[in-house]
């Protein structure tokens, strides 16, 4: 059974926020209006709502691919799971001038 997992271009996302509203199960959006994205594989009765979130994107930043299958045998490899959400922007506190 394939498993298929979102994952997002930060360089393309422009925070229309059509995402989680076509797949709230697995998205969520933060307070500037960025996708959250649970870390979950899409489950197969889910599969086709996240491929029209997928396609649906105005600037096609979220993507929908297989999830990359476990090393077997020897030297095997385990990682992490993403990071979940995104990291926030540095703040910048200016100084008043007069």
């Amino acid at each position: 059974m394939d498993h298929h997992q979102l994952d997002i271009d930060w360089t393309s996302c422009q925070a229309h926020g059509l995402c989680a509203e076509l797949l709230p199960d697995h998205i969520t959006l933060d307070e500037w209006g960025y996708p959250l994205l649970d870390g979950a594989p899409i489950a197969p009765r889910t599969l086709k709502r996240a491929r029209r979130a997928a396609s649906d994107c105005p600037v096609l930043a979220l993507k929908l691919g297989p999830t990359a299958a476990p090393r077997q045998g020897r030297g095997a490899v385990t990682f992490a799971a993403p990071p979940r959400g995104r990291a926030q922007p540095p703040r910048t506190v200016r100084e008043k001038t007069t």
